[in-house]
């Protein structure tokens, strides 16, 4: 394993800014992983820390096939991460829309322009992504029809999902959409939490990605055999919006099975604790995606299904 600082941040109020990647093996760029590009994605970093430990074992066992190369970079925004931030703390602006970045622009655009100069090349990348609300997912791999890769290819994580997204316009600026464009094959892998630690998917997320490896011919391991993965249009979803603002309380979690008409959910009111409004699913199908902030806005995506 090579500890490399592949970027470079000075800061006039604090340490500069050091980009972390980890390389295992040498030779073809194979596979590049990219962790926390936002200060709240804890799991995301952690599953990371998991792979690392993981490549480390399997290159002392000499178990990284020859003239593979796999990079894998933890977390990028650990300034924000350090003072619980989402965003960028100077402006609150998001790194994973600045791509393919700016070296002469804004502080985020540079970060951007810096970390994507070191990811092009690789055959393959993996980004540890998350959803703009709070909420747990079912563990499933994403991809951006972009017409730049073959969504077959998300079989080989053996995750129960694989869901195709037709990029909308600020997909654009994201990293899964530009690593496409600039010939890399990119995925989403979604590791149910967020802001908090869920072991049982990382472990379920490391193991795909394992899987995954050992399906390219990257290493050779013997691995479990996972799911036989259902892929997906994302129009085959279906989103659940809340119809009022106030304490938002889950009757359900990812991964069960509801019918149409089913109650998930209900939302009461902060003061007196009266239910102000029910949450029925509209179509039968899986549990997906949950919101899990106790409080919740008006036309909030609390759920979403496949259909």
């Amino acid at each position: 394993m090579k500890k490399k600082i592949l970027f470079s941040l000075k800061s006039p109020y604090r340490e500069q800014l050091d980009v972390i990647g980890y390389k295992f093996g040498h030779g073809h760029k194979s596979i590049a992983i990219v962790g926390a590009l936002r200060g709240n994605e804890i799991q995301q970093m952690y599953v990371c820390s998991r792979m690392i430990q993981e490549l480390k074992k399997l290159e002392s066992e000499g178990k990284i096939l020859e003239e593979c190369e796999i990079l894998v970079i933890p977390c990028v925004n650990y300034y924000s991460m350090n003072l619980g931030k989402r965003f960028w703390t100077m402006d609150n602006t998001d790194i994973n829309r600045m791509f393919p970045g700016y070296n002469l622009g804004e502080t985020t655009q540079r970060i951007a322009d810096g970390l994507f100069t070191k990811l092009q090349g690789y055959e393959y990348g993996i980004q540890l992504a998350s959803f703009y609300q709070p909420g747990n997912f079912l563990p499933h791999v994403k991809i951006m029809d972009t017409g730049f890769t073959n969504a077959e290819i998300m079989k080989d994580f053996g995750l129960q999902f694989g869901i195709i997204r037709k990029p909308r316009p600020y997909d654009t600026t994201t990293l899964n959409y530009n690593w496409q464009i600039w010939e890399t094959k990119a995925f989403s892998v979604y590791a149910n939490a967020t802001d908090n630690i869920d072991k049982k998917s990382a472990d379920e997320s490391v193991n795909a990605i394992l899987r995954f490896m050992n399906n390219k011919g990257v290493i050779n391991i013997k691995t479990s055999p996972g799911y036989i993965t259902e892929i997906i249009n994302e129009s085959e979803t279906q989103q659940i919006q809340s119809e009022a603002a106030g304490i938002f309380i889950s009757l359900t979690e990812v991964g069960k099975i509801v019918e149409r008409g089913t109650l998930i959910g209900k939302i009461i009111n902060p003061f007196d604790g009266e239910v102000i409004s029910e949450i029925r699913s509209s179509v039968s199908g899986i549990i997906y995606f949950e919101y899990h902030s106790p409080l919740i806005n008006e036309k909030t995506v609390c759920f979403k299904i496949i259909k």
